[in-house]
């Protein structure tokens, strides 16, 4: 049995603080939602460890305020395994760390080949955990023992997986990378919200029309209305593929919708009026969406050849070159660059200079790092693709 203790009152909150800011080192920290089964994001766990202190299990919805403990810990480094994950949560608890270290991230930087937490673990210390919790519904109230057990070891050893990590950082040359990384992370401002929604609807592609659009839409917001106001995941009200079986059936009454077989979901007959409402407005409204919607992403790879040759030149001939270098540093290649970011200079080529290509990649967000190991590079394919294809018509004379 792991030894922690679960904080749910205010007097246990701030003894535990206190402990917290007297002990040593950095802190470990891990965050439980409900994510599939409540609306919202937010924490119903928060695990904090820190060595001299002990484990603590933070309750965010019997606690509220979270202020003392980020006076204990805010000024040490917090260690995560996926940050990104869980500092959404964290932030709308008003924890913000100041410096962070991520146990995933730099697993992959490291060219470790499964980075998940239990891998990660037992790749650095030779501990197995088990993850039979993970996908839990942690708004539970109590809150099983083996949950909670689940949930200590969590933060229990990744102290010690952060110092081994760090260690081999340093060995691989690797720690200016990592923190780059890190601070990115950190630092990395949430997506704006989406201008429709609505159109990330699973199955949409088969509605045909802006009218039946317009019911999509509607059935979507009054979903979404009511998953809101009862936090409960959307999906287990009614599924995606509810929604868009009742836009095809056009069923012509209430009585006709109830009867459509896959429109199902646990809140498919109990929200009846609902639903129907929702199709007779999106019927009648007079504010219909368009049917085709702009949009920046770039046409799949396979099409470069035909809708844009030159960039198809550039790309077949940078990401090998790309890849190549991954590999010499020994990590995935999407961490070494993003494929987008490669994508999108070789189809909207800025210039053919390395200050050119790194502008870019920077105004996309790549990191100092980055740009230093592949901007070169790049521009020099870039180079080659274009005197081959300058080359192409004399050979074939």
């Amino acid at each position: 049995m792991t030894d922690y203790s679960v904080i749910s009152d205010v007097s246990e909150f701030h003894a535990a603080c206190a402990a917290l800011a007297a002990g040593t080192g950095p802190v470990a920290v891990d965050v439980e939602r409900a994510s599939g089964f409540r609306y919202s994001q937010r924490a119903y766990l928060v695990q904090v460890f820190r060595r001299d202190a002990g484990v603590f299990l933070f309750d965010p919805p019997a606690l509220g305020d979270f202020s003392p403990l980020q006076d204990a810990i805010g000024d040490v480094l917090w260690v995560f395994h996926a940050a990104s994950q869980d500092l959404p949560s964290l932030r709308e608890l008003d924890l913000l760390p100041r410096e962070i270290f991520d146990t995933e991230l730099a697993s992959r930087l490291l060219g470790h080949e499964r980075v998940g937490l239990a891998a990660v673990v037992e790749n650095t210390l030779g501990i197995t955990l088990k993850k039979e919790h993970s996908a839990a519904d942690w708004s539970t109230r109590p809150l099983p023992a083996a949950w909670l057990e689940y949930a200590a070891l969590d933060v229990l050893h990744l102290i010690d997986v952060y110092e081994a990590l760090k260690a081999e950082l340093e060995e691989q040359g690797k720690t200016e990378y990592a923190a780059e990384e890190f601070a990115a992370t950190l630092t990395r401002l949430p997506k704006p919200p989406r201008e429709d929604p609505w159109r990330r609807l699973s199955g949409l592609h088969q509605v045909r029309g802006a009218r039946n659009l317009a019911v999509a839409r509607s059935l979507w917001q009054a979903r979404e209305a009511f998953a809101q106001d009862q936090d409960v995941s959307p999906g287990r009200l009614v599924p995606d593929r509810s929604l868009i079986a009742a836009v095809l059936a056009n069923p012509q009454s209430k009585q006709a919708l109830a009867g459509i077989k896959d429109f199902q979901g646990r809140a498919s007959r109990t929200q009846l009026d609902r639903w129907w409402q929702a199709m007779v407005d999106g019927r009648a409204t007079e504010e219909l969406p368009r049917e085709r919607v702009p949009s920046d992403t770039l046409p799949p790879p396979r099409a470069w050849s035909d809708r844009n040759p030159e960039a198809d030149a550039r790309l077949k001939a940078a990401r090998p070159v790309v890849e190549a270098t991954a590999e010499e540093l020994g990590m995935p290649t999407e961490n070494l660059l993003t494929p987008d970011h490669l994508r999108r200079v070789a189809w909207d080529v800025p210039g053919t200079t390395p200050e050119a290509i790194g502008d870019a990649l920077a105004e996309l967000g790549a990191r100092p790092w980055q740009i230093a190991q592949t901007a070169q590079k790049i521009a020099d394919a870039f180079v080659e693709a274009a005197q081959t294809a300058d080359e192409a018509p004399s050979d074939a004379s």
